[in-house]
């Protein structure tokens, strides 16, 4: 794992979460459009005078604006709180951006050439306009009345947030996992706007297992009686037990098998032998789980976790733009791709890469595919920033 003396190493420094208020509604692929949109973001780096430096990086589900750099203003609980966070960053780690190893001067997104831009994704509950935010037309939290959005629709949210700040151009578009899948979006809405993509632990379409999984964290939610259909704001209750087993599902499907067992094995949590309970944890892992849910239900939003892993499961580039062919959706792609993929990701196992690279290939697409062996699965693209820092920097350095 990355030694927190790295993460230090060239950091960004302090930075602040800032807002922009799209002057437009946003158009939606349901049908529907909403007004008042506000999207929260950071900047890293400096913008040059023509504009053409410029990288978006995109967020996972559960992330946020903060990718780099130490927040100024003390979270309460960190979006870095995934497998072996508190073993890489120390006491640090609470306020450091989720992507702080890839982010800043002589980094992966390097801030000494790029100005590199994060935002918080159309949806979401860390300050840009999801579910939890206030609907103007009923001074309400939106709740369960907020659309059901896709992956496009975040990308065009990006898109118009971006005309707010000037820019027309972007270098590069890249992000892991749900960032991937927006870095692609962006290379078939925009095409002429966006010079390369960097798409880590991705794919053009989550396959049926990742899918149920989805289905089954959701579930957890929605039978939380608690959830109240979705109207528990200022209620004084909310779906923490739910969102807790949400985020455990979610959380083992980022992890590899080998990785669980190298970490925890069949360890006792709190004693020499077994103590004979059902409800409370015997094990290190099960420990490790309920750790997990008790830091998530403290930054996350019920509401936002259903509609962002929804739009996970809709997205499909093949059914969207190709009438079923990955090549037919991929013919207007004309930015650099790089793809980088991790062999023990079972959840967006490497095949998916290879489609997308093979895919690019038929076309004449200028396609990069490195796989990464690495043992801790989905998480790797979190975890294996060393390993993946070469590889981005050459690829953005070829343009």
């Amino acid at each position: 794992m990355v030694p927190v003396s790295t993460l230090k190493a060239g950091s960004v420094g302090s930075v602040e979460t800032r807002h922009v208020d799209l002057p437009d509604p946003v158009r939606l692929d349901c049908g529907r459009e909403l007004r008042s949109v506000r999207v929260a973001y950071e900047t890293y780096g400096t913008l040059s005078p023509q504009r053409d430096n410029v990288i978006l990086v995109c967020h996972a589900l559960s992330g946020d604006a903060h990718a780099a750099g130490f927040s100024a203003v003390q979270p309460d609980a960190s979006t870095r709180d995934g497998f072996g966070a508190e073993d890489r960053d120390g006491a640090a780690g609470g306020a450091l951006g989720w992507w702080d190893g890839m982010i800043g001067p002589g980094k992966a997104f390097d801030t000494d050439r790029f100005f590199v831009v994060s935002t918080n994704l159309l949806g979401g509950c860390r300050g840009t306009t999801g579910p939890s935010s206030i609907d103007p037309a009923t001074g309400e939290p939106y709740g369960p009345d907020f659309p059901v959005i896709t992956v496009a629709d975040m990308v065009r949210t990006e898109r118009a947030f971006l005309d707010a700040l000037g820019i027309e151009r972007l270098a590069a578009v890249a992000g892991g996992s749900l960032g991937g899948m927006q870095a692609l979006e962006w290379a078939i809405l925009y095409p002429g706007q966006v010079d390369s993509i960097v798409v880590i632990a991705s794919t053009h379409a989550l396959h049926p297992q990742g899918m149920a999984w989805n289905a089954i964290a959701r579930e957890a939610i929605l039978r939380d009686p608690a959830w109240q259909e979705g109207r528990y704001y200022g209620t004084g209750r909310s779906p923490d037990a739910g969102m807790g087993v949400a985020r455990m599902v979610g959380h083992i499907t980022y992890l590899s098998a080998p990785a669980l067992h190298d970490k925890f094995g069949r360890r006792l949590q709190f004693a020499d032998d077994i103590r004979y309970t059902i409800t409370e944890p015997e094990f290190e892992v099960e420990n490790y789980l309920r750790h997990q849910a008790d830091s998530f239900v403290k930054r996350f939003d019920a509401n936002t976790y259903l509609t962002m892993s929804r739009a996970l499961t809709y997205f499909d580039l093949a059914r969207q733009y190709g009438d079923g062919s990955l090549t037919r959706a991929l013919e207007s792609v004309s930015a650099r791709t790089l793809l980088i993929a991790f062999s023990s990701d079972w959840l967006y196992p490497p095949a998916g890469s290879q489609e997308i690279h093979d895919a690019l290939r038929a076309l004449g697409s200028p396609s990069e595919l490195h796989v990464i062996d690495a043992p801790y699965g989905h998480d790797c693209f979190l975890l294996e920033e060393e390993r993946q820092t070469p590889i981005v920097h050459g690829f953005l350095a070829r343009g």
